[in-house]
């Protein structure tokens, strides 16, 4: 398929910024008070997608596989540091405890993305490594926070529960099990939703993004197929581990419910 890519210069940016005045005469007409935020948020937008832009313009001349893991590692640190923020509650090591499960997540399934499914070479690839990790990450970090911050929640306002099961000689996982399969269950539930409805009421952005810039269509499908089932098992994964390391923090060997160790953060 002959490619008829069309490059956007920055003048059509700028008209495509005009845009964003719709929202913000909505905004003054209707006198919902966010013209303010919609500024900040299309300028935050516009640096920080542009500086990525650049970065990964960089990034994809490296031919380095040292570096380009470390910036895997340090985006992976990020992602693992952005997930337990989402949540009001914390307790020693979660932010460790976050890091350990997306970075073995993530890492596992984009290995075997990379080497086992697209047969990238080299394997250390950035233009095809950083951006599929980048959307893995991504929807890890959105599952992870949604199951620690379900599990953690629920701990608190079913601990009378918990706490009859373990005085009735239940152990800390019978007592728990509920609860556990619960925040699994939150933090998989944005990925199932958003596969019900792929290709029938939503075309994904990385799709688009390949058909616009030239790709087969039924190309771009087979890719963004084997994207979304890496995206499923790596925030399957990555919510699971969250989920069992925060059991294992929050009770103790002797089956012991510890809610002490959590604190409220405002």
């Amino acid at each position: 398929m002959e490619s008829n890519y069309i490059s956007i210069s920055y003048e059509q940016l700028v008209l495509a910024a005009l845009l964003i005045l719709i929202n913000i005469t909505l905004s003054w007409v209707l006198r919902l008070g966010l013209s303010q935020s919609l500024w900040l948020a299309s300028l935050r937008m516009v640096v920080q997608l542009l500086l990525v832009g650049y970065v990964l313009q960089w990034l994809f001349t490296l031919r380095n596989p040292g570096a380009i893991l470390a910036i895997a590692l340090g985006m992976t640190a990020i992602a693992g540091t952005s997930a337990v923020n989402r949540s009001r509650r914390r307790f020693r090591n979660v932010y460790w405890n976050s890091f350990v499960s997306i970075l073995a997540s993530s890492f596992l399934v984009t290995s075997l993305a990379v080497l086992a499914i697209i047969r990238i070479e080299p394997w250390y690839d950035p233009q095809y490594l950083i951006p599929l990790l980048g959307m893995i990450l991504g929807n890890a970090v959105t599952g992870i926070s949604l199951a620690l911050d379900r599990f953690m929640e629920d701990l608190v306002s079913q601990r009378e529960k918990v706490e009859a099961l373990l005085a009735v000689g239940a152990t800390r996982w019978e007592a728990a099990r509920g609860t556990v399969k619960e925040a699994i269950r939150a933090g998989m539930i944005p990925t199932i939703n958003s596969m019900m409805v792929m290709g029938l009421v939503s075309l994904p952005g990385m799709m688009t993004g390949q058909i616009l810039a030239g790709a087969s269509p039924i190309d771009a499908v087979r890719y963004q197929i084997v994207i979304m089932f890496a995206i499923a098992s790596g925030t399957a994964l990555g919510t699971m581990g969250i989920v069992m390391l925060a059991f294992r923090a929050l009770f103790s060997q002797k089956h012991c419910l510890r809610l002490e160790r959590l604190r409220l953060v405002k």
